[in-house]
């Protein structure tokens, strides 16, 4: 089981793991070794809480199809196991990367001593420019 917290887990049958070829240099090994992994997560069919469900929809990432599906590819390692533990551990990320309720922002003003140095440094600005105008004797 892959724990996300607490309480909520993703269980194995929910995964599915497509081994398929590396890409990039390898030399000969890279032709016959299926070692790179294709791990997918149905969102809509998953056990996970609605919460979770509606923040994975809605979140913006590459790897989140237009269906509901989490498509993550592993491929670092030369050795299938470490390329599967690598693409859950991405996958954990991910949906903890989404599930963060951001503090919401609240507006301020700005003091009215900051808002007095501001008009002053403008007017003493201006000043400067307009002292470099033509000289008159």
């Amino acid at each position: 089981m892959l724990q996300i917290s607490n309480r909520v887990f993703i269980y194995p049958h929910e995964l599915e793991f497509n081994a398929i070829r590396a890409q990039g240099s390898g030399g000969q090994n890279v032709n016959k070794v299926s070692s790179a992994i294709h791990l997918r997560f149905d969102i809509k069919t998953s056990s996970l809480p609605e919460f979770y469900k509606e923040r994975l929809l809605a979140y913006r990432d590459q790897r989140i199809t237009k269906e509901g599906v989490i498509v993550i590819k592993a491929q670092n390692s030369r050795d299938q196991e470490r390329n599967k533990e690598d693409a859950k551990q991405r996958l954990l990320e991910l949906i903890q990367a989404a599930t963060v309720v951001e503090k919401a922002r609240r507006a301020t003003k700005p003091t009215r001593s900051s808002q007095r140095k501001r008009v002053d440094k403008k007017t003493q600005r201006g000043q400067i420019k307009k002292n470099r105008g033509k000289v008159d004797y």
